[in-house]
Protein backbone atom coordinates (compact mmCIF):
# COMPACT_ATOMS: atom_id res chain seq x y z
CA UNK A 1 0.00 0.00 0.00
CA UNK A 2 1.44 3.66 -0.82
CA UNK A 3 2.23 5.77 1.81
CA UNK A 4 1.58 9.45 2.02
CA UNK A 5 3.80 11.57 4.26
CA UNK A 6 4.04 14.82 5.29
CA UNK A 7 6.56 17.10 5.16
CA UNK A 8 7.24 20.80 5.37
CA UNK A 9 4.23 22.56 3.14
CA UNK A 10 4.17 19.17 0.76
CA UNK A 11 2.11 15.54 1.42
CA UNK A 12 4.61 13.27 -0.44
CA UNK A 13 2.14 10.44 -2.10
CA UNK A 14 2.94 7.09 -3.01
CA UNK A 15 1.09 8.10 -6.62
CA UNK A 16 3.85 11.15 -7.33
CA UNK A 17 2.11 13.91 -7.08
CA UNK A 18 3.29 15.73 -4.23
CA UNK A 19 0.38 17.54 -2.73
CA UNK A 20 0.72 21.53 -1.58
CA UNK A 21 -1.15 21.86 1.87
CA UNK A 22 -1.46 25.83 1.74
CA UNK A 23 -5.23 26.35 -0.14
CA UNK A 24 -4.65 28.36 -3.22
CA UNK A 25 -7.28 31.78 -2.95
CA UNK A 26 -5.51 33.64 -5.41
CA UNK A 27 -4.12 33.52 -8.70
CA UNK A 28 -0.88 31.38 -9.34
CA UNK A 29 1.91 29.28 -10.64
CA UNK A 30 1.96 25.79 -11.04
CA UNK A 31 4.94 23.09 -10.83
CA UNK A 32 5.03 20.20 -12.86
CA UNK A 33 4.65 16.92 -10.43
CA UNK A 34 2.32 19.15 -7.65
CA UNK A 35 -1.22 18.76 -6.90
CA UNK A 36 -3.11 22.09 -5.25
CA UNK A 37 -6.67 22.04 -3.67
CA UNK A 38 -7.62 25.01 -5.09
CA UNK A 39 -10.75 27.21 -3.37
CA UNK A 40 -12.64 29.73 -5.78
CA UNK A 41 -15.44 30.74 -3.42
CA UNK A 42 -14.48 35.03 -3.44
CA UNK A 43 -13.03 34.55 -7.63
CA UNK A 44 -11.95 32.87 -11.15
CA UNK A 45 -8.97 32.00 -10.37
CA UNK A 46 -5.84 32.03 -13.33
CA UNK A 47 -3.13 28.98 -13.15
CA UNK A 48 0.09 29.32 -15.35
CA UNK A 49 1.16 26.04 -15.91
CA UNK A 50 5.13 25.19 -16.33
CA UNK A 51 7.09 24.16 -19.36
CA UNK A 52 6.07 20.55 -19.72
CA UNK A 53 8.38 16.89 -19.67
CA UNK A 54 6.61 14.27 -20.95
CA UNK A 55 4.93 12.27 -18.53
CA UNK A 56 4.63 14.54 -16.08
CA UNK A 57 1.03 15.30 -14.15
CA UNK A 58 -0.39 18.03 -12.16
CA UNK A 59 -3.62 17.72 -10.21
CA UNK A 60 -6.00 20.87 -9.37
CA UNK A 61 -8.83 19.66 -6.65
CA UNK A 62 -11.68 22.06 -5.73
CA UNK A 63 -11.41 22.51 -2.25
CA UNK A 64 -14.85 24.28 -1.81
CA UNK A 65 -16.97 23.00 -4.40
CA UNK A 66 -17.17 26.17 -6.32
CA UNK A 67 -15.55 25.72 -9.90
CA UNK A 68 -19.50 25.99 -11.82
CA UNK A 69 -19.59 28.98 -10.11
CA UNK A 70 -15.79 30.32 -9.93
CA UNK A 71 -13.85 28.12 -12.60
CA UNK A 72 -10.39 28.02 -13.06
CA UNK A 73 -8.70 29.28 -16.26
CA UNK A 74 -6.09 27.48 -17.27
CA UNK A 75 -2.93 29.23 -19.58
CA UNK A 76 -0.12 27.46 -20.55
CA UNK A 77 3.33 28.45 -20.70
CA UNK A 78 4.15 30.23 -24.15
CA UNK A 79 5.71 27.45 -25.64
CA UNK A 80 3.19 25.02 -24.40
CA UNK A 81 -0.16 23.91 -25.38
CA UNK A 82 -3.86 23.08 -23.68
CA UNK A 83 -5.23 19.98 -25.56
CA UNK A 84 -3.16 20.60 -28.89
CA UNK A 85 -4.18 24.18 -28.67
CA UNK A 86 -3.31 27.93 -27.75
CA UNK A 87 -6.30 28.58 -26.20
CA UNK A 88 -6.88 29.17 -22.83
CA UNK A 89 -8.50 25.55 -20.89
CA UNK A 90 -11.23 25.89 -18.10
CA UNK A 91 -12.30 23.87 -15.49
CA UNK A 92 -15.89 24.28 -14.87
CA UNK A 93 -16.92 21.25 -12.89
CA UNK A 94 -18.03 21.25 -9.17
CA UNK A 95 -15.83 18.92 -7.15
CA UNK A 96 -13.43 17.92 -10.26
CA UNK A 97 -9.99 16.62 -9.52
CA UNK A 98 -8.51 17.44 -12.47
CA UNK A 99 -5.40 15.77 -13.50
CA UNK A 100 -3.13 17.30 -16.45
CA UNK A 101 -0.47 15.01 -17.84
CA UNK A 102 1.87 16.61 -20.22
CA UNK A 103 2.15 14.29 -23.62
CA UNK A 104 4.09 16.04 -26.10
CA UNK A 105 4.72 18.98 -27.61
CA UNK A 106 1.98 18.51 -30.29
CA UNK A 107 -1.06 17.87 -27.51
CA UNK A 108 0.71 19.85 -24.30
CA UNK A 109 -0.91 19.58 -21.28
CA UNK A 110 -4.44 17.51 -21.21
CA UNK A 111 -7.24 16.37 -19.39
CA UNK A 112 -10.94 15.20 -19.38
CA UNK A 113 -12.24 17.90 -17.19
CA UNK A 114 -10.80 20.72 -19.27
CA UNK A 115 -12.54 22.70 -21.70
CA UNK A 116 -10.73 25.28 -24.35
CA UNK A 117 -12.33 28.69 -23.94
CA UNK A 118 -12.84 29.77 -27.67
CA UNK A 119 -10.96 32.79 -28.64
CA UNK A 120 -13.68 35.89 -29.65
CA UNK A 121 -13.96 38.95 -32.12
CA UNK A 122 -15.18 41.95 -30.10
CA UNK A 123 -17.44 43.19 -33.00
CA UNK A 124 -19.37 46.94 -33.12
CA UNK A 125 -22.52 46.61 -35.02
CA UNK A 126 -25.10 49.34 -37.02
CA UNK A 127 -28.12 47.15 -38.15
CA UNK A 128 -30.58 48.87 -40.14
CA UNK A 129 -33.79 47.19 -40.77
CA UNK A 130 -35.49 48.96 -44.37
CA UNK A 131 -38.17 51.80 -44.31
CA UNK A 132 -41.64 51.76 -45.06
CA UNK A 133 -43.38 53.23 -47.63
CA UNK A 134 -45.82 56.21 -47.64
CA UNK A 135 -49.27 55.77 -47.97
CA UNK A 136 -51.25 56.73 -51.18
CA UNK A 137 -54.39 58.58 -51.71
CA UNK A 138 -56.88 59.62 -54.99
CA UNK A 139 -58.87 62.11 -52.68
CA UNK A 140 -57.79 65.74 -52.63
CA UNK A 141 -58.29 67.33 -49.97
CA UNK A 142 -56.40 64.95 -48.05
CA UNK A 143 -53.03 63.20 -47.70
CA UNK A 144 -51.80 59.90 -46.71
CA UNK A 145 -49.42 59.27 -43.89
CA UNK A 146 -45.68 59.17 -44.57
CA UNK A 147 -43.55 55.68 -44.39
CA UNK A 148 -41.69 55.10 -40.88
CA UNK A 149 -38.19 54.41 -40.71
CA UNK A 150 -36.16 51.07 -39.73
CA UNK A 151 -35.46 50.04 -36.76
CA UNK A 152 -31.56 51.24 -35.77
CA UNK A 153 -29.68 49.03 -33.24
CA UNK A 154 -26.17 49.83 -32.46
CA UNK A 155 -22.99 49.42 -30.72
CA UNK A 156 -21.08 52.31 -31.63
CA UNK A 157 -21.15 55.76 -30.06
CA UNK A 158 -23.92 56.50 -27.10
CA UNK A 159 -27.31 56.29 -28.74
CA UNK A 160 -29.50 53.71 -30.32
CA UNK A 161 -32.68 54.43 -32.48
CA UNK A 162 -35.34 55.80 -29.89
CA UNK A 163 -33.33 58.29 -27.76
CA UNK A 164 -31.52 54.41 -25.97
CA UNK A 165 -28.47 53.93 -24.73
CA UNK A 166 -25.99 52.33 -27.44
CA UNK A 167 -26.01 48.58 -26.94
CA UNK A 168 -22.62 46.50 -26.24
CA UNK A 169 -21.00 45.32 -28.76
CA UNK A 170 -20.79 41.05 -29.85
CA UNK A 171 -17.87 38.92 -29.02
CA UNK A 172 -17.83 36.28 -31.12
CA UNK A 173 -16.06 33.22 -32.16
CA UNK A 174 -13.53 32.73 -35.19
CA UNK A 175 -14.79 30.34 -38.10
CA UNK A 176 -18.37 29.99 -36.99
CA UNK A 177 -21.57 31.13 -39.58
CA UNK A 178 -23.07 34.17 -38.29
CA UNK A 179 -26.35 34.98 -40.48
CA UNK A 180 -26.52 38.81 -41.99
CA UNK A 181 -29.79 39.67 -43.49
CA UNK A 182 -30.28 43.43 -45.44
CA UNK A 183 -33.70 44.46 -45.01
CA UNK A 184 -36.01 45.89 -48.44
CA UNK A 185 -37.63 48.73 -47.65
CA UNK A 186 -41.65 48.98 -48.12
CA UNK A 187 -42.57 48.69 -52.33
CA UNK A 188 -44.44 52.12 -52.92
CA UNK A 189 -48.06 52.38 -52.28
CA UNK A 190 -50.13 52.77 -55.60
CA UNK A 191 -53.59 54.37 -55.26
CA UNK A 192 -55.26 54.95 -52.50
CA UNK A 193 -53.69 52.20 -50.39
CA UNK A 194 -51.65 51.63 -47.06
CA UNK A 195 -47.99 51.95 -47.43
CA UNK A 196 -45.70 48.70 -47.11
CA UNK A 197 -43.66 47.99 -44.26
CA UNK A 198 -40.00 47.58 -44.18
CA UNK A 199 -38.26 44.39 -44.05
CA UNK A 200 -36.65 43.40 -40.89
CA UNK A 201 -32.17 43.76 -40.95
CA UNK A 202 -30.09 41.09 -38.59
CA UNK A 203 -26.64 40.05 -37.82
CA UNK A 204 -26.50 37.07 -35.22
CA UNK A 205 -28.69 38.07 -32.61
CA UNK A 206 -29.65 41.32 -33.44
CA UNK A 207 -32.87 42.31 -35.03
CA UNK A 208 -34.04 45.14 -36.29
CA UNK A 209 -37.74 46.02 -37.43
CA UNK A 210 -38.74 46.92 -40.49
CA UNK A 211 -40.56 50.66 -40.59
CA UNK A 212 -44.50 51.07 -39.98
CA UNK A 213 -46.26 51.63 -42.77
CA UNK A 214 -47.60 55.00 -44.00
CA UNK A 215 -51.39 55.30 -43.54
CA UNK A 216 -53.45 55.33 -46.78
CA UNK A 217 -55.48 58.72 -47.46
CA UNK A 218 -59.19 58.90 -48.19
CA UNK A 219 -62.56 60.86 -48.20
CA UNK A 220 -63.44 60.39 -44.27
CA UNK A 221 -61.96 60.15 -41.08
CA UNK A 222 -58.07 59.34 -41.01
CA UNK A 223 -56.20 56.64 -41.18
CA UNK A 224 -53.43 55.52 -38.35
CA UNK A 225 -50.35 54.72 -39.26
CA UNK A 226 -48.64 51.64 -38.40
CA UNK A 227 -46.33 50.09 -35.77
CA UNK A 228 -42.92 49.22 -37.00
CA UNK A 229 -39.04 50.26 -35.94
CA UNK A 230 -40.22 53.85 -36.28
CA UNK A 231 -43.91 54.24 -36.61
CA UNK A 232 -46.01 55.17 -39.91
CA UNK A 233 -47.51 58.46 -39.91
CA UNK A 234 -51.23 58.88 -39.83
CA UNK A 235 -53.33 60.16 -42.66
CA UNK A 236 -55.38 63.66 -42.63
CA UNK A 237 -59.12 63.10 -41.90
CA UNK A 238 -61.10 64.71 -44.87
CA UNK A 239 -63.70 68.01 -43.78
CA UNK A 240 -66.45 67.16 -42.07
CA UNK A 241 -65.78 63.50 -40.81
CA UNK A 242 -64.50 62.14 -37.52
CA UNK A 243 -60.76 62.96 -37.16
CA UNK A 244 -57.11 63.05 -38.34
CA UNK A 245 -55.44 59.48 -38.43
CA UNK A 246 -53.56 58.31 -35.27
CA UNK A 247 -49.79 57.93 -34.94
CA UNK A 248 -48.14 54.82 -35.69
CA UNK A 249 -45.86 53.86 -32.71
CA UNK A 250 -42.51 52.13 -32.63
CA UNK A 251 -41.21 48.64 -31.61
CA UNK A 252 -39.81 48.72 -27.77
CA UNK A 253 -37.90 46.28 -26.11
CA UNK A 254 -35.42 46.87 -27.39
CA UNK A 255 -36.19 50.77 -28.39
CA UNK A 256 -35.22 51.10 -31.99
CA UNK A 257 -36.94 54.49 -33.38
CA UNK A 258 -39.53 57.01 -32.73
CA UNK A 259 -43.38 57.09 -33.36
CA UNK A 260 -45.05 58.59 -36.17
CA UNK A 261 -46.91 61.70 -36.04
CA UNK A 262 -51.34 62.24 -35.82
CA UNK A 263 -52.93 63.03 -39.30
CA UNK A 264 -54.32 67.25 -39.56
CA UNK A 265 -58.22 67.52 -38.72
CA UNK A 266 -60.24 70.66 -39.10
CA UNK A 267 -63.87 70.04 -39.35
CA UNK A 268 -64.44 72.18 -42.56
CA UNK A 269 -61.26 72.82 -44.31
CA UNK A 270 -58.07 70.61 -45.71
CA UNK A 271 -55.73 69.10 -43.50
CA UNK A 272 -51.91 67.38 -43.96
CA UNK A 273 -51.12 63.75 -43.45
CA UNK A 274 -48.50 63.07 -40.53
CA UNK A 275 -44.48 62.28 -40.76
CA UNK A 276 -43.01 59.44 -40.09
CA UNK A 277 -40.87 58.64 -37.41
CA UNK A 278 -36.88 58.14 -37.61
CA UNK A 279 -34.45 57.12 -35.08
CA UNK A 280 -33.64 60.56 -33.92
CA UNK A 281 -37.38 62.26 -33.57
CA UNK A 282 -41.00 61.69 -33.38
CA UNK A 283 -42.84 62.38 -36.64
CA UNK A 284 -44.46 65.45 -36.79
CA UNK A 285 -48.08 66.19 -36.74
CA UNK A 286 -50.26 67.18 -39.79
CA UNK A 287 -51.19 70.49 -39.97
CA UNK A 288 -54.52 71.77 -40.51
CA UNK A 289 -56.42 75.25 -41.81
CA UNK A 290 -59.23 76.67 -40.37
CA UNK A 291 -59.93 78.92 -43.03
CA UNK A 292 -57.97 82.08 -41.23
CA UNK A 293 -55.01 80.76 -39.58
CA UNK A 294 -52.69 78.10 -40.22
CA UNK A 295 -51.90 75.52 -42.90
CA UNK A 296 -52.54 72.02 -44.16
CA UNK A 297 -49.63 71.46 -44.34
CA UNK A 298 -47.82 67.36 -44.76
CA UNK A 299 -45.69 67.24 -40.98
CA UNK A 300 -41.94 66.86 -41.50
CA UNK A 301 -40.33 63.26 -40.81
CA UNK A 302 -38.56 62.58 -37.62
CA UNK A 303 -34.61 63.24 -37.55
CA UNK A 304 -32.77 60.17 -38.19
CA UNK A 305 -29.35 59.23 -36.48
CA UNK A 306 -25.87 59.85 -36.48
CA UNK A 307 -23.79 57.16 -36.73
CA UNK A 308 -20.20 57.34 -37.59
CA UNK A 309 -19.60 53.56 -37.56
CA UNK A 310 -17.27 53.70 -40.73
CA UNK A 311 -15.31 57.06 -39.35
CA UNK A 312 -15.69 60.56 -40.33
CA UNK A 313 -18.82 62.58 -39.36
CA UNK A 314 -22.10 63.26 -41.02
CA UNK A 315 -23.25 60.13 -41.41
CA UNK A 316 -27.17 59.53 -40.82
CA UNK A 317 -29.63 56.58 -40.72
CA UNK A 318 -32.98 56.29 -40.88
CA UNK A 319 -34.71 59.23 -41.04
CA UNK A 320 -38.69 59.60 -41.34
CA UNK A 321 -40.80 60.06 -44.78
CA UNK A 322 -42.56 63.52 -44.97
CA UNK A 323 -46.30 63.72 -44.52
CA UNK A 324 -48.90 64.41 -47.75
CA UNK A 325 -50.73 67.60 -48.54
CA UNK A 326 -53.67 69.21 -50.42
CA UNK A 327 -52.00 72.48 -52.00
CA UNK A 328 -54.75 74.92 -50.20
CA UNK A 329 -53.57 78.45 -49.34
CA UNK A 330 -49.65 77.84 -48.87
CA UNK A 331 -49.88 74.20 -47.71
CA UNK A 332 -46.82 71.91 -48.24
CA UNK A 333 -45.97 68.75 -48.33
CA UNK A 334 -43.26 67.87 -44.98
CA UNK A 335 -39.72 67.03 -45.61
CA UNK A 336 -37.97 64.05 -45.26
CA UNK A 337 -36.14 63.68 -41.72
CA UNK A 338 -32.57 64.33 -41.87
CA UNK A 339 -32.90 64.97 -45.55
CA UNK A 340 -32.60 60.97 -45.98
CA UNK A 341 -36.36 60.51 -45.57
CA UNK A 342 -38.57 60.46 -48.73
CA UNK A 343 -40.46 64.46 -49.28
CA UNK A 344 -44.62 64.03 -49.33
CA UNK A 345 -46.23 64.36 -51.81
CA UNK A 346 -49.04 66.83 -52.98
CA UNK A 347 -51.91 66.08 -55.11
CA UNK A 348 -53.10 68.15 -57.71
CA UNK A 349 -51.15 69.90 -59.44
CA UNK A 350 -49.06 66.20 -58.58
CA UNK A 351 -45.97 66.55 -57.07
CA UNK A 352 -44.57 62.99 -56.36
CA UNK A 353 -43.50 61.77 -53.30
CA UNK A 354 -40.28 61.27 -52.45
CA UNK A 355 -38.54 57.86 -52.13
CA UNK A 356 -36.60 57.05 -48.95
CA UNK A 357 -32.66 56.73 -49.61
CA UNK A 358 -31.59 53.25 -50.26
CA UNK A 359 -29.45 52.01 -47.65
CA UNK A 360 -30.37 54.15 -44.41
CA UNK A 361 -33.52 52.44 -43.75
CA UNK A 362 -35.16 55.98 -44.02
CA UNK A 363 -39.10 55.86 -44.62
CA UNK A 364 -40.57 57.38 -48.21
CA UNK A 365 -43.02 60.15 -48.49
CA UNK A 366 -47.00 60.21 -48.05
CA UNK A 367 -48.89 60.58 -51.62
CA UNK A 368 -49.97 63.01 -52.90
CA UNK A 369 -50.90 60.56 -55.24
CA UNK A 370 -48.65 57.40 -54.89
CA UNK A 371 -46.89 56.64 -51.81
CA UNK A 372 -43.29 57.04 -51.64
CA UNK A 373 -40.94 54.22 -51.54
CA UNK A 374 -38.95 53.31 -48.43
CA UNK A 375 -35.61 52.73 -48.35
CA UNK A 376 -33.36 49.25 -47.73
CA UNK A 377 -31.27 48.69 -44.99
CA UNK A 378 -28.09 48.17 -44.11
CA UNK A 379 -25.32 46.29 -41.53
CA UNK A 380 -22.30 47.68 -40.67
CA UNK A 381 -19.47 45.89 -38.88
CA UNK A 382 -15.90 46.96 -36.78
CA UNK A 383 -14.11 44.79 -35.59
CA UNK A 384 -9.44 44.12 -35.24
CA UNK A 385 -7.81 45.04 -39.00
CA UNK A 386 -6.19 41.32 -37.60
CA UNK A 387 -9.45 39.49 -38.78
CA UNK A 388 -10.56 39.27 -42.11
CA UNK A 389 -14.38 38.31 -43.28
CA UNK A 390 -15.96 35.47 -45.42
CA UNK A 391 -18.90 34.70 -46.97
CA UNK A 392 -21.45 37.17 -47.78
CA UNK A 393 -20.13 39.90 -50.20
CA UNK A 394 -19.19 43.44 -48.57
CA UNK A 395 -16.99 46.36 -49.03
CA UNK A 396 -14.11 46.11 -46.09
CA UNK A 397 -12.47 49.40 -45.73
CA UNK A 398 -9.80 50.08 -42.51
CA UNK A 399 -10.23 53.01 -40.18
CA UNK A 400 -7.39 53.29 -37.59
CA UNK A 401 -6.55 50.13 -36.04
CA UNK A 402 -9.85 48.66 -37.25
CA UNK A 403 -11.58 47.01 -40.83
CA UNK A 404 -14.93 48.06 -41.26
CA UNK A 405 -16.80 46.11 -43.58
CA UNK A 406 -20.40 47.24 -45.02
CA UNK A 407 -23.30 44.95 -46.47
CA UNK A 408 -25.64 46.52 -48.40
CA UNK A 409 -27.29 43.78 -50.92
CA UNK A 410 -30.80 43.23 -49.97
CA UNK A 411 -31.06 39.59 -49.58
CA UNK A 412 -29.50 36.81 -46.53
CA UNK A 413 -26.32 35.21 -46.15
CA UNK A 414 -23.54 34.35 -43.49
CA UNK A 415 -20.19 35.51 -42.47
CA UNK A 416 -17.07 34.25 -40.70
CA UNK A 417 -14.43 35.73 -38.95
CA UNK A 418 -11.05 34.40 -39.62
Amino acid sequence: MALTKLTSNLIEGGTGTDWVTAIQTSNFTAAAGKGYFVNTTSQVLYVNLPVGVVGMEITIQDYAGTFATNKVILNANGSEKIQGSALEGEITTNNATAVLIYQDATKGWTSQDVTLIPTTVPVEYLVVAGGASGGGQIVNQTGAGAGGAGGLRTSFGSNTGGGGSSESSLNLIPATNYLITIGAGGAAAIGDVIGNNGSNSIFSNIISTGGGAGARGGAGTGYPGSLGGSGGGGSAGAPSTGGGGGAGAAVTNPTQGFSGGTGGFDGSNVSGAAGGGGAGGTGSNGGSYNGSSGTGSGGNGGLGLEVNIIGGSGHFYAGGGGGGSYPYDGAIPGTGGSSIGGNGGQFSPTVAAGSGNVNTGSGGGGGGANGGAGGSGIVILRYSSSYTISGLAGTTTTVGSDKVTTFTNVGTGNIQFN
